[in-house]
């Protein structure tokens, strides 16, 4: 802490958002303090494969190298996929991106939502925190958990989250990183608008008779999309986007039956499912932040924006929060500026918002395009269309690494 025993930043919220802007400042030289509810549950090796998982970009890989994590979660659990084979079930054409086309070795990896937390939280409570180029000494973090914030004070030097234990937090900085459920957000008066589907993502792993030669793959059927991503162990996680009723039809379908309708769905590109866990579902919806920036408190990841898991970006968005809010206030304090000032969370907000926003509603139009059941032959032309149009086709492969 400063002179004043102020800290730096105050992060609410240690999911994998939340746990990456806290080690990120910490590293930057900043002095942190971690808010969380309940310690997040560990990642054994040993347990079954989490039903949540993310498609991470190579930006999102980057990230986590440069917090010193990536190799962990490389050597616990994760598999790069080389391809990405896109289809519909009514129309022809299809999508074919290969990373070695663009000279690259993958399109992104598939790795547990519950690891990478995991692997944050546990690199967070070692507490050893390199300095980066940004900092010649490393700053600190204490977590308060289990805490709630129970009032805020936003003040025009500094803003003081008060616990419910009675503890001050008082900071230059307050960050709101604690999901799509933020009660900081619903505090700070921020309005949380969208859309709900009508649908559910059923998730499972399954074994397939042929390999998932290291490719993502996913066909749009009546309904919404399904997508088989490449596990580790030679499985493939499934997320099926389907309407609440047929949603819960499948979810009560016995064993066999659901391998069956499973496989018809997916064309059977691997063959017959051979296996499958049981199965779990979670409500699809949209959500914006009407705005980012409150006083001296800003949202970040799902806190901020809630995107449909079509293309696997809501956790890449997240961590694009995170690289941009610490570049801008690595570079308010490079210029002496004050790091919460209005200016500065205004930059990352004019960044962040229109991105994300852009992302969201990209997502939801193809979802309203491709989830239907009208005009497959206009989803097949387009897809006709991407696949021979090289300029439509090279930004697809940079949408699907991440490079944008």
């Amino acid at each position: 802490m400063n002179r004043r025993g102020e800290l730096d930043v105050v992060v609410v919220g240690a999911g994998a958002i939340g746990t990456a802007l806290a080690l990120a400042f910490a590293r930057d030289g900043f002095d942190v303090a971690l808010v969380e509810a309940s310690e997040p549950k560990p990642w054994r090796g040993e347990d079954e494969v989490d039903l949540r998982v993310v498609a991470l970009a190579a930006d999102a890989r980057a990230l986590l190298s440069d917090l010193d994590v990536w190799p962990s979660i490389q050597a616990a659990r994760s598999s790069a996929y080389r391809r990405m084979r896109v289809w519909d079930a009514q129309s022809p054409g299809e999508l074919d991106f290969d990373a070695a086309d663009d000279g690259e070795a993958a399109l992104g990896w598939i790795v547990e939502n519950k690891l990478i937390q995991h692997a944050l939280w546990q690199a967070l409570r070692a507490g050893t925190f390199s300095p980066t180029g940004r900092s010649a000494v490393a700053g600190s973090v204490r977590v308060c958990c289990p805490a709630v914030i129970a009032d805020v004070d936003d003040a025009a030097d500094a803003v003081t989250a008060t616990l419910d234990d009675g503890t001050r937090l008082r900071a230059r900085l307050l960050v709101a990183a604690e999901g799509a459920a933020s009660s900081l957000r619903e505090r700070l008066g921020i309005a949380f608008p969208g859309r709900d589907y009508g649908q559910r993502a059923v998730v499972a792993h399954v074994a397939t008779e042929r390999p998932h030669e290291n490719t993502a793959w996913q066909r749009f059927v009546p309904g919404g999309p399904l997508a088989f991503l490449p596990l580790a162990d030679g499985r493939c996680s499934i997320v099926w986007s389907l309407p609440d009723a047929e949603a819960a039809r499948v979810l009560a379908q016995d064993d066999a039956s659901f391998r069956a309708e499973l496989g018809c769905a997916f064309d059977f590109r691997l063959g017959a499912i051979t296996a499958a866990t049981p199965r779990a579902a979670f409500p699809l919806r949209m959500r914006l932040a009407e705005r980012y920036v409150c006083g001296r408190c800003v949202l970040a990841g799902d806190a901020a924006h809630l995107v449909h898991p079509l293309a696997g970006q809501g956790m890449n968005l997240g961590f694009r929060d995170v690289r941009a809010l610490r570049s801008v206030v690595c570079a308010a304090r490079e210029r002496g500026s004050d790091i919460g000032a209005a200016h500065v969370l205004r930059r990352y907000e004019r960044e962040r918002r229109s991105e994300n926003a852009l992302a969201a509603r990209g997502l939801d139009a193809i979802e309203r395009i491709f989830g239907g059941t009208h005009l497959p032959w206009l989803r097949g032309l387009g897809l006709s269309f991407a696949s021979r149009f090289e300029p439509v086709r090279s930004l697809l492969v940079d949408v699907a690494a991440g490079r944008h």
